[in-house]
């Protein structure tokens, strides 16, 4: 189809626009392919969505997580929290809390089982 005189949105206009119209709540984001976004970006632009999403992701305009068969696409402000490595190895190493305890398991805990 490609782009028209009436097809006057950008590339970003075009994927926020999907992002906000295309999405159901409770979900905040949508799948690039369930949701009919990459069909309707192909026909629309006569482009190849995933680069043109890799761009945005990398000028941080959209927030994109992998999923089965895709990638779901949100706006930043509504991108799910990721576990930042950092916060999660404190979180491991932290000191424990007094009524918190810790079992650890091992081949003794086996022992007098059959």
């Amino acid at each position: 189809m490609g782009k028209t005189s009436t097809q006057n949105l950008s590339e970003y206009e075009f994927v926020i626009r999907a992002i906000k119209k295309l999405r159901k709540p409770p979900y905040k984001g949508i799948h690039s392919v369930y949701s009919g976004f990459n069909q309707a970006f192909r026909e629309y632009f006569d482009k190849d969505p995933v680069q043109v999403t890799k761009k945005l992701v990398e000028e941080g305009k959209i927030v994109t997580r992998p999923v089965r068969g895709g990638v779901t696409l949100y706006l930043p402000e509504d991108s799910p929290v990721s576990a930042r490595s950092k916060s999660v190895l404190d979180k491991i190493l932290g000191e424990d809390k007094p009524d918190q305890e810790l079992e650890i398991l091992g081949p003794a805990d086996d022992e007098g089982k059959t």
